[in-house]
């Protein structure tokens, strides 16, 4: 099973959009997807509907060590696409796994229970520096950062999601690698020079850092993924083909790009899956 973090200090650049539609299109490709909302704001949680829902969710998990798949995990109306909600609607696992002693590292230790079930796990965070989110870093093999191409947006990333795999760099001490970094632009305006500058400044800026790297795919400012999230459904089922006289890449396109440069062992199913096609039924 392959664990891949979505993550940022700053809120709102796309993460819940990210691992939605990611998870869809891996699902739909043939992979056994599970979505991990780490969020106290659950968007990723009401993102698509439920086909059944589980009683408990990621406060079980985290407070409880709640192993159960049965009572943990709810399916979604995608098929092989299932979701662990986030139910810390008061905000309480921060507090509980700040003062824990294994509080960084639980997620980490209770990943053995969900590997035989699943082979793609991707977790949605917070938009703010916490010990849910250096949890999950440290729980992942990947993790991906979107950015929008915006100065400001930039300095952000530097000063916090940079630090915050600075900061934990010393777990390697105990013999955890800290994952590998991607940054994916995200909302990028075709018509944009100013975006099209900052987005080859990131490229240069992180060309040095190691272990980071700016993904070469990017995610365009569409009405697509609006439409979408409304529709709750993965983006790609929505855009198969790109209109007429527009430029970007459809949606599908895209999303299996990002899913092909991302997660290369699975790149046979996704190049395999075809536009307008997806699994049928959930098992």
């Amino acid at each position: 099973m392959q664990v891949v973090s979505i993550i940022s200090t700053k809120g709102g650049v796309g993460k819940t959009t990210t691992a939605a539609n990611l998870g869809g299109f891996a699902a739909d490709a043939g992979l056994r997807v599970l979505l991990l909302d780490l969020d106290v704001q659950p968007t990723l949680s009401s993102y698509f509907e439920l086909q059944t829902r589980a009683p408990a969710g990621i406060y079980e998990l985290l407070a409880f060590n709640e192993q159960d798949i049965g009572r943990l995990v709810s399916r979604t109306e995608i098929a092989g696409l299932d979701l662990v909600l986030s139910n810390d609607d008061k905000g309480q696992l921060n507090t509980l796994l700040l003062h824990a002693p294994d509080g960084r590292l639980r997620l980490r230790n209770l990943l053995p229970a969900f590997r035989e079930h699943y082979d793609l796990l991707l977790i949605d965070t917070q938009g703010a520096r916490s010990v849910l989110l250096e949890m999950a870093v440290l729980a992942s093999d990947l993790a991906v950062s979107p950015v929008t191409p915006e100065i400001l947006a930039a300095r952000e990333f530097r000063r916090g999601t940079l630090q915050l795999m600075r900061d934990i760099a010393p777990y390697r001490r105990l013999g955890i690698e800290p994952p590998p970094l991607r940054l994916l632009i995200n909302r990028v305006h075709p018509v944009s020079s100013n975006a099209r500058l900052i987005q080859q400044a990131l490229r240069d800026l992180f060309r040095s850092e190691p272990g980071i790297a700016v993904l070469d795919t990017s995610i365009p400012a569409i009405e697509a993924y609006p439409r979408a999230s409304t529709q709750a459904l993965p983006v790609h089922r929505v855009e198969h083909r790109r209109p007429t006289g527009r430029t970007t890449p459809a949606a599908f396109d895209t999303m299996r790009a990002l899913a092909c440069e991302l997660l290369t062992n699975w790149e046979p199913s996704f190049t395999r899956l075809k536009a307008g096609t997806h699994r049928r039924g959930n098992t």
